[in-house]
């Protein structure tokens, strides 16, 4: 089998003759073996794992991402960042913990982000319409945060 894993900024793996792939996804670890389905699967912030024609087991810790096998030759990886290396144990814990936290401090950007858009359209609205303070967003279909009431 063919095994590719790309970043956006360049091809971390290219490698011919790969005997076996593991991967994981959001219901667990998986292998695959030539010959396997086309398959398509969004990946787990996780270690992917193969071995080449010599029985070498080598390791890329992956920041989610998209794996499709095709013909039953061709495994694609397309994530947004790669870091290869040989320590399984490094990769698992420290670049793992740091593609968790990395993604906890974007999701919490994104909410802090939301809020001032709406702290934003309340200020326009209470500014327009300075006697209607009982509108609310809810009233107008922007929504609420999770956590917050209604």
């Amino acid at each position: 089998m063919n095994l590719t894993i790309a970043t956006p900024l360049a091809l971390i793996v290219d490698e011919a003759d790969v005997r076996h792939v593991r991967a994981e996804d959001e219901t667990g670890a998986f292998g695959l073996l030539p010959g396997h389905a086309d398959f398509l699967t969004e990946l787990a912030i996780s270690v992917v794992t193969w071995r080449d024609e010599t029985g070498a087991e080598h390791h890329v810790a992956v920041r989610g991402g998209m794996l499709s096998v095709r013909d039953g030759a061709m495994i694609e990886i397309a994530t947004r960042e790669a870091v290869p290396g040989d320590d399984l144990g490094q990769l698992e814990t420290e670049v793992l913990d740091r593609f968790r936290r990395q993604i906890s401090e974007e999701q919490s950007a994104r909410t802090d982000a939301h809020r001032l858009y709406l702290a934003a359209i309340q200020q326009i609205i209470t500014a327009l319409h300075p006697n209607s303070s009982g509108i609310s967003g809810q009233k107008l279909g922007l929504g609420s945060l999770p956590g917050e009431d209604a």
